[in-house]
């Protein structure tokens, strides 16, 4: 899996049995996002789908709205010219006429893995207004067709099979046919690395799609399934409150609790048939 994931031997100790093995490990590194070569944030990420980050990252944050803002991103060095290509930096170029983003000094744009949007300064900072309208989908979901979903989103975690520490994302039609699945140790991640696929597809807004995440479902997930114009979002965990108050203030389903037959609906019940 290359450098998704790393080897590393452990002293492993059951009772008063002990012995050493290798284990392995989800690869946890920064990837720098610039824009037209200005630094816009620092996100701790597993490699791999770098781009589609990107521009996730940028449509969720409100930043582009559409692939044909983004001329091109490309991998470079840091700051240091010889230093050897990590591709840990991108540097993605917008289009003629699109505005640069300007960062809010108030905003800290660093994120770490477990949490995307603790350097926000206030709740007014991240309710980031959406082009698109996820309450005006129509589309419904079977109850049945739900419960299929998160076995069929563990099948595909080829990462968290052989290291068992690493989130995922999956994003499924009325049907329950997988689109896409994308994992890394950041769950804010894995939903921008999905969104960033259905960008580049033409794909978005991404009406009549069921969002899965392997974790609980928090506000800044349930933003970006907003910003991305995602109908329904499904958790395997819990939600938190302030995900509920957005997704029925946006018109999103928010699903929770979800295992074997059973779930919560929390917001929206409507698109859920039994």
């Amino acid at each position: 899996m290359g450098r998704l994931t790393a080897r590393r031997i452990v002293r492993r100790i059951e009772g008063s049995e002990e012995s050493s093995r290798p284990e392995t490990l989800a690869v946890e590194e920064p990837l720098e996002i610039r824009v037209d070569s200005s630094p816009l944030t620092v996100t701790m990420r597993t490699p791999g789908h770098d781009v589609e980050l990107a521009q996730g990252f940028l449509l969720t944050e409100g930043l582009i709205g559409d692939r044909d803002d983004i001329a091109r991103a490309v991998f470079c060095r840091g700051a240091d010219d010889t230093d050897v290509n990590t591709y840990n930096v991108l540097d993605v170029a917008l289009a003629p006429g699109v505005p640069a983003p300007e960062v809010d000094l108030t905003r800290n744009f660093y994120a770490s893995s477990s949490c995307g949007v603790c350097g926000k300064a206030s709740l007014e900072a991240v309710r980031t207004v959406s082009r698109f309208a996820p309450g005006a989908d129509e589309v419904t979901v079977a109850a049945s067709t739900l419960t299929a979903l998160p076995g069929a989103l563990r099948e595909a975690q080829a990462v968290f099979a052989s290291t068992g520490g690493i989130h995922a994302a999956g994003l499924f039609d009325a049907d329950g046919a997988a689109l896409v699945v994308r994992e890394d140790v950041g769950r804010h991640n894995a939903v921008d690395k999905v969104i960033g696929w259905a960008l580049e597809r033409g794909r978005v807004p991404l009406v009549g799609t069921v969002l899965v995440v392997s974790g609980r479902a928090s506000f800044e997930l349930t933003q970006k399934a907003v910003m991305a114009g995602i109908p329904v979002l499904v958790a395997v965990s819990a939600p938190s409150s302030l995900a509920a108050d957005l997704a029925e203030e946006a018109g999103v389903t928010l699903v929770a609790f979800l295992r074997g037959d059973s779930m919560n609906v929390y917001t929206h019940p409507h698109r859920i048939t039994v």
